[in-house]
């Protein structure tokens, strides 16, 4: 069975300088991961906190999968994050420095069928960084047409 889900949150790489990436299990009920198969998650909103010593994932939204009876997940209910320790010890003390942001990248299953979330450690962008990365981005799309021609 070829697992082709990848749920993106192409807005994370546009907002924020990436530092570094973590790939974390996530928390889920049964009719949740159902819906993550059916490729039902939307990530536009989501943000990663910590509550106490465990990492949340805020704002996922996770739509109701559409076989189930009357059991259902709450939308957009708060996961907890699975890392190892150290790991969140880490993110923990350079998340609380000023400027730092972990954000949720993309959510896929491996391959033995759980749901992973890639989360980094991120630096908000400025207006200008913005600037420069759109004009990156129409430099290397040009050099690519020309390249084909």
């Amino acid at each position: 069975m070829k697992n082709d889900i990848n749920i993106k949150n192409k807005r994370a790489y546009f907002d924020y300088n990436l530092i570094d990436k973590y790939v974390a299990g996530i928390a889920l009920l049964g009719t949740e991961i159902k819906a993550i198969r059916q490729g039902k998650a939307n990530m536009t909103d989501a943000f990663c906190m910590f509550i106490g010593d465990n990492l949340y994932v805020r704002n996922l939204h996770i739509s109701e999968y559409s076989h189930s009876s009357f059991y259902h997940h709450d939308i957009k209910r708060d996961r907890v994050l699975l890392l190892q320790k150290k790991e969140l010890r880490k993110l923990k003390t350079k998340g609380e420095e000023k400027g730092y942001t972990i954000i949720p990248l993309r959510i896929f299953v491996n391959e033995r069928g759980f749901a992973k979330m890639e989360i980094a450690l991120g630096q908000g962008k400025k207006e200008f960084d913005k600037r420069d990365s759109i004009k990156e981005r129409d430099t290397k799309r040009e050099l690519d047409r020309a390249m084909k021609r």
